[in-house]
């Protein structure tokens, strides 16, 4: 199975996504994620990642244009109030509107505990879905 997350930078919710996903789908799974309009990892997924054990310093944002859509068996976008990136073709499609952790004013712990709540919830959704594909 060939899974791809897409929001609009690919900066934080879609990276936190990829490194739960690889995660939770230890190796049985192809994970990646993509933006429509890439820009760099935020440092603060990159923290909230790090404190469940999961290292996305190596990651880079990465665009949605350079991802090949033939073998994709999933594509789920991740954009609440934004207008998220599509992936052409019948690859089947899951929509999870979480907003974006990044755009929470306040710097330092308020802006990091929206990280960690977001984070919770796609690890939520995932785990989820696991579930869902073994049905």
């Amino acid at each position: 199975m060939r899974i791809l997350f897409l929001c609009v930078a690919n900066s934080a919710r879609s990276q936190m996504a990829e490194g739960l996903a690889r995660q939770i789908f230890a190796g049985k799974a192809t994970i990646e994620s993509a933006g429509s309009q890439p820009s760099h990892v935020n440092p603060y997924a990159v923290a909230a990642m790090k404190e469940i054990g999961i290292d996305l310093g190596s990651h880079s944002s990465k665009s949605v244009d350079d991802i090949a859509a033939e073998g994709l068996d999933l594509v789920i976008t991740l954009c609440a109030e934004e207008v998220c990136p599509m992936m052409p073709g019948k690859t089947m499609k899951i929509h999870w509107p979480l907003p974006d952790p990044a755009a929470v004013k306040e710097d330092g712990e308020p802006k990091l505990q929206r990280f960690r709540e977001i984070r919770d919830l796609i690890r939520e959704r995932i785990l989820a879905l696991k579930e869902d594909l073994k049905s």
